[in-house]
């Protein structure tokens, strides 16, 4: 596997911070030309290390104000592909296989407690998934997608 150098680190920094930072800039501020940051960018991106490039939206602006946590327990024969089946649901937007007393976590947006009940009324009806356990998000106090290096 190919080495990530401290160029590269400087360029997914910039990156992180604004994906539509043009590569000229990236090239001046990092001290390499235009071509160099336009093929590390590449092999990032072969590797794995850049997985995309999207828009950040703000949830509560496209009515999906209501965030809600939610506890899963699972019969552990049935539990993969349980939670394949979670993991395609459409308000489902993070699932996490964790230890302890329950096997998921998932973070759900909903427009409103109607939505959010049918949600979970729907994931109480897949097969394997034999409890749950919820939390309404009050506030955000920090939500991060940026990994800091």
């Amino acid at each position: 596997m190919e080495r990530i150098d401290e160029i590269d680190l400087k360029i997914l920094r910039m990156l992180q911070e604004n994906a539509r930072t043009p590569f000229s800039k990236i090239a001046s501020s990092v001290g390499v030309s235009e071509a160099t940051v336009h093929l590390r960018v590449q092999k990032l991106k072969k590797l794995g290390v850049i997985k995309s490039f999207r828009a950040i939206v703000d949830p509560v602006k496209v009515g999906k104000g209501l965030t809600a946590i939610v506890l899963v327990r699972a019969d552990p024969v049935k539990y993969k592909e349980a939670l394949k089946k979670v993991a395609s649901m459409e308000d489902v937007y993070e699932v996490y296989d964790v230890t302890g007393e329950y096997y998921a976590v998932l973070k759900i947006r909903a427009s409103d407690r109607d939505s959010l009940a049918k949600i979970i009324d729907k994931i109480g009806e897949i097969e394997g998934i034999t409890s749950t356990q919820t939390m309404v998000v009050l506030r955000t106090i920090k939500e991060e997608d940026k990994i800091i290096f």
